[in-house]
């Protein structure tokens, strides 16, 4: 696995490369559409002993259409400086997209706006006035999210869910079937889950980010695995407020389609469906 994720992080690296140039060529002179990537850039778990681990998930979207950053991790300073040794150009980002509004999310939102604030943030409608006011004082542009939209083609944001701890997540729709990026899960991950394949009706291919289990039991955990098996995910990538316990038992479960998550994960996006 770690081998699989070095080859695909390499790659990743070239073509990130040869896009800070403009294009990519197909070796006949002509420019190739660049695949998708995700990338972990904030989480308390790192993967690279060069890269800041620190309480907190963000996670930078690259498709051939737009860049999207998903949360801003709770520290500028680390925000920023995971980007620089990742050699991620902060100017390059159009979106972002805040999950919730817990400080581990946006904390660093504020500190990319000084150096980049040409961009759209989609904010969920449940956020405080003052917030949007001072996103919008700084320059950027922000779109308050109450249900389900398109954020960009083949992205969706799923609405605000939950009854308490309002939360997006995003929904890529995928020609494997649906990635679902979520900040904390507030809502739950299985409530998520089926609410993607509602709106989709579609399998959910992949599932990445905190899933909120910390300090459930062995019980709880293996009975919501088992109501993500009837969603018909294949792969899972728990990182931030997942758990120890969780991480684990999910190892064991998913085995070859679990992926161990932290700074540094990179993944391919299969093919968006717009």
């Amino acid at each position: 696995m770690l081998q699989s994720l070095l080859k695909v992080f390499a790659l990743a690296m070239i073509w990130l490369s040869c896009f800070a140039l403009q294009g990519l060529s197909d070796g006949r002179g002509a420019m190739a559409e660049p695949k998708g990537f995700l990338l972990i850039i904030y989480d308390n778990n790192t993967l690279r002993q060069d890269l800041t681990a620190s309480w907190g998930f963000s996670c930078l979207i690259y498709l051939p259409h737009a860049h999207i950053l998903f949360d801003t991790g709770g520290d500028a300073s680390i925000l920023l400086r995971n980007m620089r040794r990742m050699d991620i150009d902060p100017g390059r980002i159009d979106t972002v997209v805040l999950s919730h509004g817990h400080g581990d999310h946006t904390g660093g939102l504020f500190g990319l706006l000084q150096v980049h604030n040409d961009l759209t943030v989609y904010i969920p409608e449940s956020f405080p006035r003052r917030f949007k006011e001072e996103v919008i004082f700084m320059g950027a542009q922000i779109k308050e999210v109450g249900g389900p939209m398109m954020i960009h083609p083949g992205v969706y944001t799923s609405g605000e869910l939950g009854q308490g701890i309002k939360e997006q997540s995003l929904f890529l729709k995928t020609t494997k079937g649906l990635v679902i990026l979520t900040g904390c899960a507030h809502p739950g991950i299985v409530e998520i889950a089926e609410k993607a394949r509602r709106l989709f009706e579609d399998k959910v291919h992949l599932v990445i980010g905190g899933l909120h289990l910390s300090g459930h039991s062995r019980s709880q955990i293996k009975a919501i695995a088992e109501r993500l098996d009837a969603t018909g995910m294949e792969k899972i990538a728990p990182c931030h407020c997942s758990g120890d316990m969780a991480r684990a038992l999910l190892r064991n479960l998913y085995a070859d389609n679990y992926m161990p998550c932290g700074v540094g994960l990179l993944l391919e996006i299969p093919s968006l469906q717009r």
